[in-house]
């Protein structure tokens, strides 16, 4: 059974969230305080996180910066309705997916189930994976079956989407994938009008990558299209 933990003191919206998940076969657990949310969210194994921005304690970005900095847990983020600036910082900091307030509740059991999906049947189902544990690129080398990353010697932390994001991009390297291929790729689901969150992930890889490889960008933009990992090695 799936575990899911939701964070977000609207007590109401929790237990209609419990009512959606439950005949779904998960199992859900609540709290309505960011500070506790924390502290359940690393002391048990949870399979995703639904986390609020607004939360009394420590807000949802701050409990999202603390479970970060210890888990790989998946992380849904709820934010209000418009406010693009907390899908991009929610993003920025680590959360696989955001969903606006007011939200169809069956959404976010479709969200959980394609957030689940994707993290569960990796690498066999993944189309972008390579045939071999392992893929490799100039500096970059992506180990599929255990889902990290090195960069040379060190190992890069990304979160679950993002490796999902850079498995897709370095696997068709010096190719156009779209934003629309990377959105099935990385977050099994189409790509929504406005929807910026490949562009987000895309911004934290070359974050942490490095934005060049031997003075050449490493992820190009092909504006209005999508994205291209160069195949400058050296």
């Amino acid at each position: 059974m799936e575990r899911v933990l939701g964070v977000d003191d609207d007590v109401e919206l929790c237990e209609l969230v419990t009512e959606y998940l439950e005949p779904e076969g998960f199992s859900v657990d609540t709290t309505h305080d960011g500070l506790e949310g924390v502290e359940r969210a690393l002391a048990n194994n949870y399979s995703i996180i639904v986390l609020d921005v607004m939360l009394p304690g420590i807000n949802g970005f701050e409990a999202l910066r603390r479970i970060r900095a210890k888990s790989k847990t998946p992380v849904l983020m709820l934010t209000a309705r418009g406010t693009d600036v907390d899908r991009i910082v929610g993003l920025e900091i680590g959360a696989d997916d955001y969903l606006p307030k007011s939200f169809n509740p069956r959404e976010l059991v479709a969200r959980i189930h394609a957030i689940l999906r994707r993290t569960r049947d990796r690498p066999e189902t993944n189309q972008w994976s390579a045939s071999s544990e392992t893929l490799t690129l100039g500096d970059i080398r992506l180990n599929i079956g255990a889902r990290t990353v090195r960069r040379g010697d060190e190992l890069v932390d990304l979160t679950s989407t993002e490796f999902d994001v850079l498995a897709a991009l370095v696997s068709r390297a010096g190719r156009v994938v779209s934003r629309e291929e990377l959105s099935e790729a990385a977050l099994a689901r189409p790509l929504a009008p406005l929807d910026r969150s490949i562009d987000m992930h895309v911004s934290s890889l070359r974050r942490k990558l490095g934005a060049e490889v031997n003075g050449v960008e490493r992820i190009k933009t092909v504006r209005g299209t999508g994205y291209i990992y160069t195949t400058v090695t050296g």
